[in-house]
């Protein structure tokens, strides 16, 4: 079995979690927080 599929998925996640925080400039606890929901805080940045 390919293994690569997940590891390339956690990478994404890791980018769109680093590029959210920067993004919508987020507090420390807010980042931390993001790790999980990261979408909403860009989704409330863009709206």
């Amino acid at each position: 079995m390919d293994k690569r599929g997940g590891a390339c998925g956690g990478a994404i996640w890791f980018i769109g979690w680093l590029f959210t925080i920067g993004f919508a400039d987020l507090s420390f606890w807010k980042g931390v927080i993001g790790i999980i929901i990261w979408p909403v805080f860009l989704g409330q940045s863009l709206r």
